[in-house]
């Protein structure tokens, strides 16, 4: 359990610090996280996305368009099941001019030989409270 805890706070920082550059607009903070075989669905698309290329391809055309100002990654829980581990977060961003932004994010992350990298992910709207 103790090995959980600490795969749970290794995985959540290196989720925080791939949000910490995609609020300035640098993308590649979460492209380095993904595996080759990434799957990403996004609820700007119509489709999922498949392979890091093509996610790479999706990415570059946001640098440097994203600003956030200060974001909180709220309630993260991750759940490890021998070499994956599943992270679910609600995520609240702010900038300057427009409301917040709340979405509802899943990662599932795989350890390959130490490393942690993103083999799919999720993210969508948080549905407004009526």
């Amino acid at each position: 359990m103790a090995q959980d805890s600490k795969i749970a706070q290794t995985i959540i920082n290196l989720e925080k610090a791939a949000l910490d550059r995609w609020g300035k607009g640098d993308p590649s903070g979460c492209l380095e996280l993904c595996a080759p075989e990434v799957t990403y669905f996004d609820p700007f698309l119509d489709r999922r996305i498949t392979g890091l290329d093509e996610l790479t391809r999706y990415y570059e055309n946001l640098r440097g368009k994203i600003s956030i100002d200060r974001y909180e990654l709220i309630n993260p829980a991750v759940c490890v099941a021998g070499d994956v581990a599943v992270l679910t977060f609600n995520y609240v961003s702010y900038s300057k001019d427009n409301e917040p932004s709340r979405w509802n994010c899943t990662e599932v992350y795989r350890n390959f030989e130490g490393n942690w990298k993103i083999i799919q992910t999720h993210w969508s709207f948080t549905r407004p409270k009526a």
